[in-house]
């Protein structure tokens, strides 16, 4: 069972990217199911719509996850109610449209958890997420409750999300970090079976500040004539990671960054 993981998909490049090309890549890589961070897929580069979402589905794409930017565009609040295949993070504060996990069927009859959850530092707020994990594992387990779990950390600081990796090592087939857009080099199997990556990075223009147009985003800094922050509009990369699972044992044999197109090297 292999699992393509897609970090934040950023503008209507991202999207383009997908679309085009997501299909071949599920062919070539032989990759059985897919997951896409999408909160930041709509034109302005935050939050996402109905039809981004249904065409992610069309592309391939087997659930969407989301984090801070999730509610940035107020339709998608009732379709979330009536897509499961749409998450958003799983600790927000209570009562909140949607669902944070759900477990979803393959055709190979596979059942796999996505947990969708956000961190706490310099972030939106929302429930603890330690507290909130904690609870989860205490009611779920690997094995009997789904046969895979991937958990996607929507999170700001590289310390949050590496401890709550070890926080799932043994109980997550994989846990990646979203939301930086950076994708870090430190894809690795945990000491317990459970596959990481601090971050997978994004799908988007790289030749940005993190998928923004880079001449706007200087001026932001330098405090010098900008407008509101808005996409870079070349060539997109695919980022994320791909994890060969272990069914028997619902852990990780293997994990590697991927990366597809545009400024960053290709695999």
């Amino acid at each position: 069972m292999r699992i393509l993981f897609l970090g934040d998909v950023v503008g209507n490049t991202g999207c383009k990217k997908i679309k085009d090309n997501l299909l071949e890549q599920i062919n070539l890589n032989k990759i059985d199911f897919v997951i896409v961070n999408g909160e930041n897929a709509a034109d302005e580069g935050v939050g996402l719509t109905k039809e981004i979402c249904e065409n992610f589905f069309k592309s391939g794409v087997n659930v969407i996850t989301t984090g801070n930017h999730v509610w940035d565009k107020k339709d998608i609040m009732k379709f979330i109610d009536n897509e499961n295949r749409l998450l958003r993070p799983n600790n927000l504060f209570e009562p909140a449209p949607g669902k944070g996990f759900q477990v979803y069927n393959t055709t190979k009859n596979i059942r796999i958890g996505v947990l969708n959850l956000m961190g706490n530092v310099f972030m939106k707020k929302c429930d603890d997420v330690f507290e909130v994990s904690k609870k989860f594992i205490e009611k779920y387990k690997l094995k009997y409750d789904y046969d895979l779990l991937v958990v996607d950390f929507h999170g700001e600081i590289t310390s949050e999300k590496n401890a709550l990796g070890h926080f799932f090592d043994g109980k997550a087939t994989l846990v990646v970090g979203t939301h930086t857009h950076i994708p870090t080099n430190d894809a690795r199997i945990l000491k317990n079976g459970t596959a990481y990556q601090t971050d997978a990075g994004m799908c988007g223009d790289y030749d940005s500040v993190i998928g923004m147009d880079k001449e706007n985003s200087l001026k932001r800094f330098r405090k010098i004539d900008s407008v509101k922050n808005f996409p870079a509009k070349g060539d997109a990369t695919l980022s994320g990671v791909i994890v060969d699972c272990n069914i028997e044992t619902g852990l990780a044999k293997k994990i590697r960054s991927y990366i597809f197109g545009g400024q960053l090297k290709n695999y």
